[in-house]
């Protein structure tokens, strides 16, 4: 048993599992009946669980988690948030020793990603809302110059000149100048 486990609650909340379930089996394009069937277990218990329902055994999970090929753990982990931020001098950097050059790692890319990189502007007025893209993307922003908002709906942040910015691109979001001349690099990545 792993040292941190005494740290884990002694019943999963089911809405993590329910949200999970949902999230995969999404992913997966599978329905309710035909995850049901590769996992071996009633319909109505698939259906009970991602309604945050009934009382899941590990064999229950594990199943699951197994006819959606995703690790048990994708299916039992607490939420993590989906917006990450990093501000204009934050971040882990390296210095050159050869040259005045510094290098901040804002997100390593994940094998088998592939990324879109674009340089965008934005003036004030309406937001640009964005319908969710292709299921897994993720979009990394950074702002340039100006101020603007930035993220999924709900979640939104404010950024200035240097702030980066990374969340689901398979949501909707939104994108808005608070300032005129606002600039920013975008990032989409499709895994």
């Amino acid at each position: 048993m792993p040292d941190d486990a005494a740290a884990l609650p002694s019943r999963l909340p089911l809405d993590w599992i329910a949200a999970s379930l949902r999230r995969e089996r999404t992913r997966a394009g599978l329905s309710l009946s035909e995850l049901a069937k590769r996992a071996g277990i009633a319909k109505s218990t698939l259906s009970q669980l991602e309604a945050a329902g009934g009382n899941p055994s590990m064999e229950t999970i594990w199943a699951l988690a197994v006819a959606l090929g995703v690790p048990f753990s994708a299916l039992v982990e607490p939420p993590v948030s989906s917006v990450q931020v990093i501000r204009a001098g934050e971040g882990p950097q390296v210095t050159s020793e050869r040259a005045s050059f510094v290098g901040t790692l804002l997100a390593a890319c994940p094998p088998g990603a592939r990324r879109d990189i674009y340089r965008m502007r934005a003036e004030p007025g309406p937001a640009r809302e964005s319908d969710p893209h292709i299921p897994g993307t993720v979009e990394h922003l950074v702002v340039s110059t100006g101020r603007m908002k930035a993220g999924p709906r709900g979640e939104s942040v404010e950024l200035g000149p240097g702030d980066y910015m990374a969340y689901r691109g398979d949501v909707p979001h939104a994108y808005e100048a608070l300032e005129p001349g606002t600039t920013f690099v975008l990032i989409m990545q499709h895994v």
